[in-house]
């Protein structure tokens, strides 16, 4: 048994998820850990590179965390033979031209969603990759959170019966910055020049969320709004707000299920988490939400009467059972790192490419259309495509 050394070179780490989720969470807490164990019995070592255009902020966080190798220079980086990833975290409107660049220098591939602005770009780029025989993949976290992934369980030990639908709420308020309270997303997430918006941002995971645990998305309806046009930046600057912070979608699945999903950074939170999903069947129904999940089967359901004359007489949030925590779930987006890091390392299973994270924009970019045209749009399978 032997430990494997594996150089990750990372952009974006600056910014809150990159930092937060990637570095310290995922790629650190591997370190700490001894390593990922490979099926031979060898550790492979992640080692870092920080990249970033401010000298200054990454060599900040190395010192920060005991890290030695950091560059403005990603050519450089890209050219040492000792760096085997390129993870990228950054912006949107820069994440083509990076993974093309590292596809090209023969680096693996690995990134934030969306991969891109448009499915063509997404297609492009999942295609390099394809003819460079690297190997590549796209963060699909929600996957890995311990909610869903108990959601999963139950649908596989046949608890829900058929699936009929499912239902989403996502969002909390997002402060506008205007009143001695500052917003807690950064100002591009507003702006369409800069690659914000809410369809752009959410519809990626649902797609993914959709398509593994519930069936392929076959059409949307998608409603956006820009429900506050006006925030405050992080200089205390007072800017127009054009892009859109809500979108209220539904989805016809395969297998006849229909999901509704509302996402807004303009809703205050009354419910168990900032993201929760209601799964009905014919057999049970279960909502969860980041960690805990709870369920309610046929037998065990109330029989309420329709009485509005009356105090409601059944406390409902009292007729579900929580799902026990039978296994331990580590940070999903550490879980899916391990993934990926074997899937280099030993060909692992892998199915998180960057042509599942195109799915992602495909849905975005038809949603927007659906907006546009207020009706419904069909989505087209990509390996007809």
């Amino acid at each position: 048994m032997a430990t494997r050394p594996i150089g990750i070179i990372m952009h974006g780490i600056t910014g809150r998820m990159g930092y937060n989720q990637h570095l310290v969470r995922s790629i650190l807490a591997i370190r700490d850990a001894g390593g990922v164990v490979l099926s031979n019995g060898d550790r492979l070592m992640p080692e870092p590179v920080l990249v970033g255009r401010n000298a200054e902020k990454i060599e900040a966080i190395a010192r920060r965390h005991g890290l030695s190798k950091t560059t403005t220079d990603l050519d450089a980086a890209l050219a040492d033979p000792a760096n085997t990833i390129f993870f990228d975290a950054g912006s949107t409107q820069m994440r083509v031209e990076l993974l093309e660049r590292a596809i090209a220098a023969g680096k693996h591939v690995y990134c934030e969603k969306p991969i891109s602005e448009t499915l063509e770009e997404a297609l492009s780029v999942a295609a390099s990759a394809e003819r460079r025989g690297v190997k590549n993949g796209v963060v699909q976290d929600k996957l890995f959170l311990p909610g869903l992934r108990k959601i999963a369980l139950l649908r596989d030990s046949g608890f829900f019966g058929k699936i009929l639908s499912v239902r989403g709420e996502f969002g909390y308020w997002v402060f506008e910055g205007d009143w001695g309270v500052k917003a807690q997303r950064p100002s591009w997430n507003y702006r369409k020049k800069d690659g914000g918006g809410m369809i752009l941002d959410m519809l990626p995971h649902w797609r993914y969320v959709l398509d593994n645990l519930f069936g392929e998305v076959r059409s949307v309806s998608c409603l956006g709004a820009t429900h506050i046009p006006g925030r405050v930046d992080e200089s205390g600057k007072a800017y127009a707000a054009d892009a859109d912070d809500a979108a209220y979608a539904t989805f016809e699945l395969e297998g006849g299920v229909i999901a509704h999903i509302n996402s807004s950074w303009a809703v205050r939170v009354r419910r168990d988490d900032l993201v929760t999903f209601q799964v009905d069947g014919t057999h049970g129904s279960a909502v969860c939400g980041l960690m805990r999940c709870f369920t309610q089967h046929r037998v065990n359901t109330p029989k309420p009467v329709w009485n509005p004359d009356q105090p409601q007489p059944i406390n409902f949030l009292d007729t579900w059972d929580e799902v026990p925590d039978t296994q331990a779930f580590d940070n999903g987006f550490k879980a899916q790192w391990e993934e990926f890091l074997r899937h280099v390392a030993e060909d692992a299973p892998w199915r998180y490419s960057l042509r599942e994270g195109a799915k992602g924009v495909q849905l975005a970019e038809l949603a927007q259309k659906s907006w546009a045209e207020r009706r419904w749009i069909d989505v087209p399978s990509l390996a007809a495509r």
